[in-house]
């Protein structure tokens, strides 16, 4: 009964394969010269309209866009990097917790589903940002899926408030490193806006995407708060440990 709930772990992890084949594999080199970063597409065979020929500001002080720095470049394929990584590992949380929670309680599967289904959509969104723009997932993905896939799986076996307290304790240290690559993106705005740059559109999409999963992701705090997380026991312990480990993962991840 529980063989058929490894499929959606195989295809988020064939998906990051894909999207590493495809980086290595590429010769063309990233075009990180300008603070102008493509927004995510639904496809990643869908390539981004050209931007109109009048597109830059007309007026008489703006300065074009200026381009990034080494720092910004370093900045923004790190925050991809760790953001594939981490939407992968959620993805496969939910795939190992979801068959031991419904078989106990099957009023539990609309939820699940809801939340691996966003969870998905945040990953092919990385998945499409990191290919893209030709940055380097981490290094370390077989290892964030072992892991992953063991967390759901140990947490559901504990019961239903367990595995709600894991969601609970990822949840919370995501929205905090969702936010600080909200913060920064924000400053590099006001940045180049106080300089007389110009902001492209696809940057702002960029952050108004952050914005989105972000909320999304503390909309997933929420539900597992709702269904008795704080009831685990010892809670403050289980949660402890599981903040310590993303706070670990997220670390290498931006890394290697």
């Amino acid at each position: 009964m529980l063989r058929p709930a490894t499929r959606p772990a195989l295809a988020a992890t064939r998906q990051v394969r894909q999207c590493a084949a495809r980086f290595f594999s590429s010769p063309a080199s990233p075009d990180t010269s300008s603070s102008h970063v493509h927004s995510p597409s639904t496809t990643p065979e869908t390539n981004p309209a050209p931007p109109p020929p009048n597109s830059r500001s007309s007026t008489s002080s703006s300065k074009g866009k200026k381009p990034l720095t080494a720092e910004q470049r370093a900045f923004l394929s790190s925050a991809l990097r760790v953001n594939q990584a981490g939407e992968l590992a959620a993805t496969l949380i939910y795939t190992g917790q979801t068959p031991p929670l419904v078989t106990r309680d099957p009023s539990l599967r609309p939820l699940m589903k809801h939340m691996y289904d966003q969870e998905a959509a945040h990953l092919r969104t990385f998945n499409n940002l990191i290919y893209r723009h030709r940055v380097r997932p981490t290094a370390l993905y077989p290892l964030w899926s072992v892991m992953a896939t063991g967390l759901g799986w140990g947490t559901a076996m504990l019961g239903k408030e367990a595995a709600m307290a894991c969601t609970e304790a990822v949840e919370t240290e995501i929205g905090g490193h969702y936010n600080a690559q909200i913060r920064k993106l924000l400053e590099m705005v006001s940045e180049w806006e106080a300089e007389g740059y110009e902001v492209g559109a696809e940057f702002r999409h960029l952050i108004n995407t952050l914005r989105r999963i972000r909320d999304e992701e503390l909309e997933h705090l929420d539900h597992a708060v709702e269904h008795d997380a704080q009831k685990a026991e010892p809670h403050w312990l289980l949660t402890g440990v599981i903040r310590a480990g993303c706070r670990g993962a997220i670390w290498v991840s931006e890394r290697v």
